[in-house]
């Protein structure tokens, strides 16, 4: 069955780095997109970035220049890289997969920035 786990939140400091991956499973991983979400307390989730099966990338505004989302086929799995982290991007963090119209989701991994 496919499945997505997520890894690598914690506790940093506004200015810090944190890098998160997506293992994935059950499916063929180099031929789909992956993509990055999150949601903060109270509010609605939120796309963070993805990633094409090419390797290709788009950011929304709010962490462009600050994020980058990258993908090693052989190890099935999807990074996002996060820098100059900001106490608003304090969130639970998640990767989706959508084939034939259904959405996969991971279980989330929180992140926390500090001021």
């Amino acid at each position: 069955q496919v499945q997505l786990v997520e890894s690598g939140g914690g506790l940093v400091q506004a200015g810090g780095s944190l890098r998160l991956s997506c293992a994935a499973s059950g499916f063929t991983f180099s031929r789909n997109a992956i993509g990055w979400y999150r949601q903060a307390p109270g509010k609605q989730r939120e796309l963070v970035g993805t990633i094409s099966s090419g390797g290709f990338t788009n950011y929304p505004d709010s962490v462009k220049g600050r994020f980058i989302i990258s993908r090693d086929n052989a190890k099935k799995t999807v990074y996002l890289q996060m820098n100059s982290l900001l106490p608003e991007d304090t969130a639970v963090y998640y990767c989706k997969v959508t084939m034939s119209w259904t959405d996969y989701w991971g279980q989330g991994t929180q992140v926390t920035v500090s001021s």
